[in-house]
C-alpha cells in the first residue's frame, strides 16, 4: 500500500496495492495496518453507499460532536472530485480545502477526519460512492457549509452541478461558528 499526504493535517489518500491476472484483480480495501503508519486507530461504525449521476454534487457535509465523523471513502464504479475543508479551530488551514480525485480504476481510498466537511461531485454517470463512518448519522448534529461559497475557491471542475435544494441553503464560511 501506498499513500499520499496532502498540505493539511490528517487528510491521507491510500493507494491499495491490486493483484491482478487472468481472473480479474484482487485488493484490500480498507486494513486498520494502514492507518498504524500514522497513530491512528479510527473505529469504523456505520457504512453508507450512493450513487450518482455525472454532474450531481453531494456536501459540503459534516457532523457537530457528540458525533463528528471521521470518513474513509472511495468510489467502486466511476469518478468523483473528492473535497474536504478543514473546519478545525485554531487550525492553520482552516477554511483551506483539498480536492482528491476518486476513481474506480485506480482503487485509491481517502481519510478524512474529525472537524472536516466533506462534498463530491460525480465526473461520471452511475458512480458508486462508499463512506465507512466512525459515528453514526444524528439528524441534530448535521451541518454543512455552502458548497459554492467564493471564500472557499472551490474548483468543482463543472458548470452546473445538480445540487439537493437542502445543499443550496447551507451558511457561508463566514457565518459559520465552527464546533471543533
Amino acid at each position: 500500500m501506498e499513500h499520499n499526504l496532502f498540505h493539511i493535517e490528517g487528510l491521507i489518500e491510500f493507494l491499495p496495492r491490486v493483484f491482478r491476472d487472468d481472473r480479474g484483480y484482487f485488493l484490500e480495501t480498507f486494513s486498520m495496518k494502514w492507518f498504524e503508519l500514522f497513530g491512528k486507530q479510527p473505529a469504523f461504525v456505520q457504512d453508507n453507499q450512493s450513487v450518482s449521476g455525472k454532474g450531481v454534487l453531494r456536501g459540503l457535509h459534516f457532523q457537530k460532536p457528540p458525533h463528528a465523523q471521521a470518513k474513509l471513502v472511495r468510489v467502486t464504479t466511476g469518478k468523483a472530485l473528492d473535497v474536504a475543508v478543514d473546519l478545525r479551530k485554531g487550525s492553520a488551514t482552516f477554511g483551506q480545502h483539498v480536492a482528491c480525485v476518486l476513481d474506480a480504476g485506480k482503487h485509491n481510498v481517502f481519510f478524512i477526519p474529525e472537524g472536516f466537511a466533506h462534498g463530491f461531485v460525480a465526473l461520471e454517470d452511475n458512480t458508486t460512492f462508499l463512506y465507512k463512518c466512525t459515528d453514526f448519522y444524528a439528524p441534530a448534529t448535521e451541518g454543512g457549509i455552502l458548497w459554492n461559497d467564493p471564500a472557499l475557491g472551490i474548483d468543482w471542475g463543472i458548470d452546473a452541478p445538480l445540487v439537493s435544494p437542502k445543499d443550496e441553503v447551507l451558511p457561508h464560511l463566514s457565518h459559520f461558528d465552527s464546533p471543533f
